[in-house]
């Protein structure tokens, strides 16, 4: 399971020139579900991005979290992050890409995970051409991930 974050002051999804979601400061969570992938990173990927020290303190160091500032969170299901572009080709393979109905459950439990922090979470929709707006706040964009043997 793979992950971009990017710490925001405000973001939203639209879908069909209608508003899906909207957040004000915190997280934008682009998600990538890859085969290989099960409940056990999803658990481990929400917890991670919770408790990552990103946001500034006083001094204006990366010390909080997004459960330390009450950042809200918005999830955009992104299957591009699974492609391999390492062939010389011109178009990037989704072969690691889970099918699609298994990875809405994944990235449904994802979600899921992120609530039990109590953190506002919204999210885009699953297999929907999306328009992602956001406002990066830094900018500061970080990636990860969660795979068996690393979780």
């Amino acid at each position: 399971m793979r992950a971009v974050i990017q710490r925001v002051t405000s973001a939203s999804v639209t879908v069909k020139n209608k508003l899906i979601a909207k957040i004000a400061k915190g997280l934008v969570i682009f998600l990538g579900v890859e085969k290989q992938d099960a409940s056990a990173q999803a658990r481990i990927l929400a917890q991670r991005i919770q408790e990552l020290r990103i946001f500034g303190d006083a001094q204006g160091k990366m010390n909080l979290s997004a459960q330390d500032i009450q950042a809200e969170l918005l999830v955009v299901s992104q299957f591009t992050l699974c492609a391999d572009t390492a062939k010389s080709g011109r178009r990037p393979s989704f072969d690691r890409a889970l099918e699609p109905a298994l990875a809405e459950k994944l990235y449904l439990e994802f979600i899921q995970n992120l609530k039990k922090s109590q953190l506002k979470v919204a999210q885009g929709v699953f297999k929907e051409y999306m328009s992602v707006h956001l406002d990066n706040d830094g900018p500061v964009t970080f990636i990860l991930e969660a795979k068996q043997g690393n979780a």
